[in-house]
């Protein structure tokens, strides 16, 4: 009896090390895959979609949700690492925030890419987020949560409280949330301006929304990031909102800090 739950043990082990393995092997393809966009493949440096990804659990089998996914970045790679498994999704607004016409334009211009290449990045479904910052879909549904980069936007809008409540809704228990987020040093005066949030601030802002802090990383963490621009976050690449003016030392800087952190229903 013993031998047997020993073998047990022990293919369970290697079952588990095996699928560890595999999904590292395809999300490093994913990220190489032919077919991603040169710009943001140059982006890899600062935003370590391998290292992210495997800190948030990313697995094949799961249900997947990508909150505001913008250009797409991440969505090329996520798409491409689940493709013919139905099981990816994203967000998109029915009624676009503020600025309306770059919003409108971005979101179609998502829809038209990954529909005309979903031989390379799958079938990717589309989930609806309404004018009160509600998630329209069907309850305790997802694996998996992601999103980044967003929630200062939501904090700006004052609509971070009711987006975060919509997620956790339609989450499973026992899903994973994870967020990528612009960081604050924790000296400063505010929770959140000009695109930066501040860590403690935000683990407790998602806490109050029903999740369970699990853990953080440092992955995406720059400490040249000194912080203390006019124009905030979007004085650093890519945006580069200033233009040529010290580009060369926004460069070299980077691009911004960011936290990396994980939650739990």
């Amino acid at each position: 009896m013993m031998n047997i739950i020993f073998f047990l043990i022990f293919f369970l082990f290697i079952d588990q090390n095996n699928c560890i393995a595999n999904t590292e092997v395809l999300l490093n393809k994913a990220v190489e895959n032919y077919y991603r966009k040169t710009e943001n493949k140059k982006r890899d440096i600062y935003r370590h979609p391998v290292q992210t990804l495997n800190f948030f659990g990313i697995s094949r089998e799961k249900k997947i949700l990508e909150i505001s996914p913008g250009r797409g970045w991440y969505t090329e790679i996520i798409g491409n690492f689940m493709n013919k498994t139905n099981n990816l999704f994203v967000t998109k607004y029915e009624k676009p925030p503020h600025p309306v016409e770059v919003i409108t334009k971005m979101q179609k211009e998502f829809s038209d890419y990954f529909i005309k290449n979903n031989k390379y990045f799958g079938n990717i479904q589309f989930v609806s987020i309404n004018k009160n910052y509600q998630i329209l879909g069907k309850e305790e549904t997802f694996d998996l949560v992601l999103t980044f980069r967003n929630t200062h936007n939501w904090l700006g809008s004052g609509n971070a409280e009711n987006i975060y409540k919509s997620i956790f809704k339609i989450m499973k228990k026992g899903g994973v949330l994870g967020v990528v987020q612009h960081r604050a040093n924790e000296t400063s005066q505010f929770n959140h301006k000009n695109g930066y949030v501040k860590e403690s601030f935000l683990i407790k802002f998602i806490e109050k929304q029903g999740f369970k802090f699990l853990e953080k990383s440092e992955i995406n963490a720059n400490s040249k990031d000194t912080k203390n621009y006019k124009k905030g976050v979007w004085t650093l690449p890519p945006r580069l909102i200033e233009g040529d003016l010290n580009k060369s030392r926004y460069l070299k800087i980077g691009e911004s800090d960011r936290m990396t952190l994980k939650f739990i229903k």
